[in-house]
């Protein structure tokens, strides 16, 4: 493997991480809401869910997508569902001051809810099969090749989750009035709503 392709391969995924989607509005929403402390266990559970589906597509798993048509639809379905549940928790958040101290009752989103999503989300399964079939080498190096996707994956991962957690974190600290907190959980709640097209159409 080399330089250039290492290049090429982390360009893609720290792209497609990093680019506007699910994972990225909820973990501003939760970096707003919870902060960054209390947001890790979303953000950990995005990254096993995107290691899981990355080795899914990698070792045959994902092709069943494309063999059983009804499986995928029903996935999508799925994925509308959930995408949509997490749009109405968002967007019907409380008014909540970001305090770590006085929100340590509300309860934050769970490492297994972030790993659950990633099996839903259309653009978690783009990036491993994208990824797969465009980086991974033939042969013997083939093993090779998907520990290097891994480890790059995983490291784009982090620093995307990191970019929209802070992100999330300095816009909850700017939001002082009732009404700019609604507005904004509103409107992420609208905008993770507006990706379930996404499932469908992307």
């Amino acid at each position: 493997m080399t330089i250039s392709f290492i290049f090429s391969l982390s360009v893609f995924m720290f792209i497609s991480a990093v680019t506007p989607g699910p994972n990225n509005l909820l973990l501003t929403s939760s970096g707003a809401n919870f902060g960054i402390r209390r947001s890790i266990p979303l953000c950990l559970g995005i990254l096993l869910g995107m290691q899981t589906i990355l080795l899914l597509s990698a070792f045959g798993v994902a092709a069943l997508l494309l063999v059983y048509p009804a499986i995928h639809a029903g996935l999508k379905v799925l994925g509308c569902l959930y995408l949509l549940w997490l749009a109405w928790k968002t967007a019907s958040s409380h008014y909540k001051r970001l305090d770590t101290m006085k929100s340590a009752g509300r309860e934050a989103t769970k490492i297994y809810q972030g790993w659950l999503l990633q099996f839903l989300n259309p653009k978690t399964w783009l990036m491993g099969l994208g990824a797969v079939s465009s980086y991974s080498l033939s042969g013997q190096l083939y093993n090779h090749s998907i520990f290097a996707i891994s480890i790059v994956m995983l490291i784009s991962n982090i620093l995307a989750s990191a970019i929209w957690l802070v992100l999330g974190s300095l816009i909850g600290q700017l939001l002082r009035s009732r009404h700019a907190w609604f507005m904004f959980n509103i409107t992420m709640g609208i905008l993770t709503a507006a990706c379930v097209p996404l499932i469908w159409f992307g």
